[in-house]
């Protein structure tokens, strides 16, 4: 359960929010209503979204869409990390963790959403928190959701014992955040640039407040702000609106409306009158930058503006840091993103930058650059680029009904869910001037955190905009009309086969298309086409890796910004890649640019550009991003589990370098080495090509055979075998001095692959060790009961044309708990082997197994994936079906037996990274 951010969740997965006041109040709980009591009020509807009031305040966001399989029903309070007290930073984070711990009603909330197949998260921010799980579409799921957010949102138990063991896991997560150089960084940033209000505070808290924070004041907490009247219920997917009001009546409509009044905050950030630096020194192989600029709130005018300049300055590639920044090679990356929050937040621009070149030179490089606009001017046509790129992720979004439902939690913190569609139209009416207005208004010296305080004779003050009215802002907004609805789809194992048309192209590439209509006429695409041979591939594993990252750096009619502006004009989006044994791209389009797009495909594939500047900014970026795991403890015990279970000499094409030997083979890589394996490699004839959503059958497929059907490789395409062999059992230690977070493996190889008899057990046995949400038999013993792990679980890898598995468990911990971490993995793993497993638990593990399989084929990018998989494989949805029925006949001594046959605690090899002196 990460805290969320808006922009750069990829960046900053864990660790940067705040804290502010709050007005805690306890007393005695009002009596629940009756249901004669209960009363629903229709307030209006916005583009499909309808709202909804029930009397004791509860906010009711309805969005049906019977394209999907699935319903996703998300809670949203709105309460973060910038209502806690002093003494109380990080309890909205941890009593965010605390809710998952049950309520009278369902007192283990992991093992349920287990058991239903959810897929379900927790996140904190600063302005809200959200709980949230989409799993398939019963009457009965649907029942069993809305009963348990009912029953969390006032009675969770948030006892003393829980919370014993759950700091513990908080801290667990607090500490892994300081692994990172960036989050370190920004964490310090943010704490100099709000000099009084709580957004300069981390969403994970102090680690002094974690350990010592009194459970009266957790539930203190909990009482005042988990209540109806300050959260809205958010479900989208399949189902009828009336009968879901009425469930919706029934579960939440008869908890009281709380007696007490919520305070409003009021600490505001004065102007910012003099640039900030803070400087950071830890052990690490990459320098970084940072600069942050003080902007007005998420919902006011200027905030799309703010958007398009982001992009202006910050995409890659078409951004004027990474052509002024990284193309000068004063970085290795640059990229920027802002916190768009209820109150005034902050833009931000960084850089990544090699540890022997200067950084100083590259923060003043990007200061002048951002803050000297006045003598560039924004052109209308960078804006025009920016907001097709904006318009663009906005429509992918909205084509996903679980993607708008955890969307709104971010416009439901920043005052309104309608802001969404309002912040959409003003983008498409942002002129150049209104770009240069901003960005001459806040990119301003004085407005900056990254350097110091200097006494100045015209001191000039940057005074930030505030939003007097939001509900003034959208009196009488009525949106558009609604994206194109899609059919009722069976996501059967059956229907899926009648409806897919399956047949090969003139040269022997198979293909699968499955047609049928899609909310906003969106399609699919997955390409792969597999390429060369063991001899052939000998010593090229490393070209072969470059070739396909500089896919998407150009092609011989685009450069790369132009590529990127191409995709953006055809409403789509394309993820190019390429090995040693294969290549290809996943994309998503819509049927009205499907053809342009597959056009687009092709020509990239068929003619990349291999373009020297680019190629040495890829090998910079590279560079940078192996020195960054050289003392990331995760980093280096995962590559060495990837090392063990390769067993292959180091010119094989399947080898996996250390991070050391990786750094030396950037170095060495030559562009004169790519063209001549493109040109003898790509253009395999043996490829599997998956389209899914709203097209023309017949079209499609001619205009396949086109591009594709006559296509022949220079070289014969042989599949590697990647053989069993028994691993042996062997440890390794990574040290890695003054890292607060150590990772723990353990694994093993099996003898079996996914056609075995075995391996529906050991599917099965697996997801109840160490694969389930929170409750399997590793994270019950890790997290919930030591409190040792934030991160705690086992997988399991089954191969499918090799008789080949690899099992993992794994485990991130404080150093110092090492010993008690290994004991816990072997004492569970020797309670397995001796006791098994009881018939609930086997019998929850199928029923979660199953309906996260139904939801996944709920899915058309995941759907996509495996019928291009079945093609490779060449087998039909008929075998997952029988797959699934097997399983679903395991009995818990079937289950026990299949798991003693294969593992043992003499068989294991451990890997531990962290600073080993702590684990003394």
């Amino acid at each position: 359960m990460k805290y969320q951010n808006l922009f750069y969740s990829s960046l900053l997965a864990a660790s940067i929010t705040l804290a502010s006041c709050s007005a805690i109040q306890q007393g005695s709980q009002p009596q629940p209503q009756t249901m004669a009591a209960v009363q629903l009020s229709e307030i209006g509807e916005v583009e499909g979204i309808s709202e909804y009031r029930l009397n004791n305040g509860l906010q009711v966001l309805l969005f049906p869409d019977q394209t999907k399989e699935t319903v996703t029903v998300n809670v949203t309070y709105r309460v973060g990390s910038k209502h806690e007290n002093y003494g109380e930073t990080g309890m909205a984070h941890l009593l965010e963790h605390m809710v998952f711990k049950g309520s009278p009603k369902h007192q283990d909330i992991p093992a349920e959403l287990s058991s239903h197949g959810a897929r379900p998260n927790g996140t904190t921010w600063t302005d809200r928190t959200n709980y949230y799980e989409t799993f398939s579409a019963s009457e009965e799921n649907i029942d069993w959701a809305l009963s348990m957010e009912a029953d969390r949102m006032v009675n969770s138990f948030i006892a003393k014992k829980d919370l014993d063991s759950e700091m513990t896991v908080v801290r667990n997560e607090f500490e892994s955040g300081e692994n990172s150089a960036f989050r370190v960084t920004l964490k310090r940033l943010m704490a100099a640039a709000f000099s009084w209000h709580n957004y300069g505070k981390s969403t994970i808290g102090a680690r002094s407040d974690l350990e010592n924070v009194p459970i009266d004041r957790l539930q203190a907490f909990y009482k005042n702000y988990y209540q109806p009247d300050n959260a809205t219920l958010i479900i989208a997917g399949k189902f009828e609106p009336k009968a879901m009001l009425d469930k919706v009546k029934k579960n939440f409509g008869v908890i009281a409306k709380p007696e007490r009044e919520l305070k409003p905050l009021y600490t505001s950030e004065p102007a910012q009158d003099g640039e900030k630096r803070v400087v950071v020194r830890r052990v690490g192989d990459a320098q970084m930058m940072i600069s942050a600029y003080h902007v007005p709130a998420g919902s006011h005018p200027d905030y799309a503006a703010i958007d398009i300049l982001t992009a202006i300055l910050a995409d890659t590639p078409r951004g004027r840091l990474h052509k002024k920044i990284v193309k000068a090679k004063l970085a290795s990356r640059t990229y920027g993103f802002s916190f768009q929050w209820a109150e005034p937040g902050l833009l931000m621009f960084a850089a990544e930058v090699d540890k022997q070149d200067n950084l100083e030179a590259t923060a003043k490089a990007i200061n002048n650059l951002v803050e000297n606009i006045k003598q560039q001017p924004i052109t209308e046509q960078e804006v025009e680029r920016a907001k097709r790129q904006l318009s663009k992720n906005f429509e992918q979004r909205f084509n996903s009904s679980e993607a708008i439902a955890l969307e709104l939690s971010e416009w439901l913190g920043m005052g309104d869910w309608r802001l969404m569609f309002l912040n959409r139209d003003r983008l498409e009416k942002v002129t150049s001037a209104d770009v240069q207005r901003v960005a001459e208004q806040y990119l301003q010296r004085n407005n900056r955190t990254t350097g110091l305080f200097f006494p100045t004779d015209k001191p000039a003050k940057v005074d930030i905009p505030k939003v007097a009215s939001i509900a003034a802002m959208l009196d009488g907004y009525q949106g558009r009309a609604k994206v194109a609805a899609g059919e009722l789809f069976d996501p059967s194992f059956d229907n899926i086969d009648k409806r897919s048309k399956n047949f090969s192209l003139s040269n022997g590439i198979k293909v699968s298309l499955l047609a049928k209509k899609t909310r906003g006429e969106s399609v699919v695409l997955n390409i792969n086409f597999n390429q060369g041979n063991e001899t052939a591939l000998l010593g090229k594993g490393d070209i072969a890796d470059a070739v396909g990252a500089m896919l998407a750096r150009g092609s011989s009619k685009f450069n790369r910004d132009q590529l990127k502006d191409e995709l953006d004009k055809l409403k789509s989006s394309a993820s190019f890649y390429g090995s040693a044994v294969n290549a290809g791209v996943n994309a998503k389009s819509k049927r009205s640019e499907l053809s342009d797009l597959l056009d687009l495909v092709a020509h990239v594939l068929n003619e990349p550009r291999f373009d020297q500047a680019e190629f040495n900014q890829y090998k910079a970026t590279a560079k940078v991003d192996i020195e960054q795991n050289l003392q990331n403890p995760q980093s280096l015990a995962f590559n060495e589990y990837r090392r063990r279970h390769g067993n292959f000499d180091s010119n094989h094409p399947y080898y996996t370098p250390t991070f050391k030997e990786a750094l030396d083979i950037v170095a060495a890589l030559k562009l004169s080495d790519l063209k001549p394996f493109h040109h003898q490699f790509y253009g395999s004839s043996d490829g599997q090509i998956t389209l899914i959503g709203d097209f023309d059958v017949p079209a499609v497929r001619q205009q396949l055979e086109t591009l594709f059907g006559q296509q022949k490789s220079p070289t014969d395409y042989q599949r590697i075998d990647r053989a069993y062999f028994q691993l042996p059992v062997q440890d390794s230690q990574f040290d890695t001095p003054d890292k607060e977070n150590a990772t723990f493996v353990a694994t093993l190889a099996l003898p079996v692959n996914d056609s075995h008899p075995d391996a529906p057990a050991l599917q099965l046995g697996n997801y109840i060790f160490g694969g389930g949400f929170l409750n399997s038999r590793m994270a019950t013993r890790l997290r919930q009961q030591d409190g040792l792990s934030y991160g705690a679980g086992s997988f399991l890898r089954l191969g499918a044309k090799d008789q080949r598995t690899t099992f993992g468990a794994y485990a991130i911990f404080a150093p110092q708990n090492l010993g008690k971490v290994k004991r816990g993995f072997q004492e569970e793993m020797t309670k397995m082997l001796e006791k098994g497993f009881t018939d609930k638990e086997v019998e929850q593990a199928k029923s979660g197994l199953l309906q996260s399989s139904r939801v996944s084929r709920s899915q058309d990018n995941e759907l996509a994936t495996q019928l291009n998989s079945n093609l490779f494989l060449q087998r039909d949805m008929g075998w997952s079906k029988d797959y699934e029925a097997r399983l679903a006949k395991l009995s818990a001594k079937d289950v026990q037996a299949v798991m003693r046959k294969y593992f043992s605690l003499n068989k294991f090899s451990y890997i531990v990274g962290g600073d080993l002196a702590k684990t003394k």
